[in-house]
């Protein structure tokens, strides 16, 4: 309500001060001409009525409208000092981030331009483009994000992107605020009560993928995605791939992928040993090294069993989840 007022009262003493600078009567052109010799004064002592004017016309403004100046003055601050210098919903390390971070919503997820984020973070950062992919070298860190892609590949990790990677207006290229601040090892939390994300700087980049997969899961889980489901789409052979691991972490199924495919009368591939002569092709290879990191696919969440056919014993007695491509998973 003070903002509005003031606004108010700032354009009808506006228009005062127009119509009382028309109205300030000139002087005579004798007594001008008298002081010639004295312009300088003259000049002086005509801006000296003028503020006198000035000062005597707001006075009368105010009180033809009937507001304390005090008041006025404590809503013209208010006016300037809400004036937003950056986002206070988005803190790194305890600090607003700047409105140049372009944040948005894209469903339920938080956007933020990766250039900006990534010299935030690291102020060493530099960006730079390989034909559609953004590039980002930093202290530790190799990054790369192609528009359109369902991930961001930093350090040889393979993070998944549901919402794909994103442009956004001048150019910008737009990632999950999760995905960038795993990439360097960053911390995010997210306030309820507040409505506040809060990001805390890590020690150094994400470990880089020859380290982090283990070879002998990545090794049996590519092979199996490959054979099951290569023909289908990369979230495709991603929920093949997290059927597996929802099993490892079953205390009812053996806790390894090879344990799990060499369950009795479970994958016949396995078993007959073509599955450890197959050449996982490339997608699959990154299928595997997607649900590693920690992707999964929605839709399939929870799933335990998966067929392509019909009367299947888990049709028959599994809830059925969901149907991805060729697949219907089961809980």
């Amino acid at each position: 309500m003070k903002r509005k007022l003031f606004s108010a009262v700032l354009g009808v003493f506006a228009m005062l001060l127009l119509m009382g600078a028309a109205a300030v009567p000139e002087r005579p052109a004798a007594a001008l001409l008298a002081e010639e010799e004295s312009a300088v004064l003259v000049d002086i002592t005509l801006e000296t009525d003028a503020k006198l004017f000035n000062a005597k016309l707001a006075q009368s403004v105010l009180a033809a409208t009937g507001l304390d100046p005090l008041a006025v003055a404590d809503a013209a601050e208010e006016t300037a000092n809400s004036v937003p210098t950056g986002d206070e919903t988005l803190l790194i390390d305890g600090q607003p981030t700047p409105l140049t971070l372009g944040k948005h919503m894209v469903g339920s997820t938080t956007y933020v331009s990766l250039d900006v984020m990534a010299q935030l973070l690291d102020p060493s950062a530099q960006v730079g483009w390989e034909g559609s992919s953004l590039t980002v070298t930093a202290n530790g860190l190799s990054l790369t994000a192609q528009l359109g892609q369902l991930y961001v590949v930093a350090n040889g990790r393979y993070l998944y992107v549901p919402e794909l990677v994103q442009g956004s207006e001048g150019g910008q290229v737009s990632v999950p605020l999760r995905t960038v601040a795993k990439a360097f090892g960053a911390a995010v939390n997210y306030d309820s009560a507040t409505k506040v994300t809060s990001v805390t700087r890590g020690s150094g980049a994400i470990q880089p993928g020859d380290s982090y997969y283990d070879q002998e899961d990545l090794f049996w889980l590519s092979r199996v995605i490959y054979r099951e489901s290569g023909n289908q789409t990369m979230e495709g052979q991603m929920a093949v791939g997290n059927v597996i691991l929802n099993r490892i972490a079953d205390p009812i199924f053996p806790d390894t992928v090879e344990g799990v495919l060499a369950q009795k009368n479970q994958f016949s591939t396995y078993a007959s040993g073509v599955l450890a002569k197959t050449d996982p092709s490339q997608a699959s290879v990154i299928a595997a090294k997607l649900v590693l990191d920690g992707g999964v696919v929605e839709e399939t969440r929870g799933a335990l069993f998966f067929d392509s056919g019909v009367n299947s014993w888990a049709s028959r007695n599994r809830e059925h989840i969901a149907t991805l491509g060729g697949h219907k998973f089961y809980g």
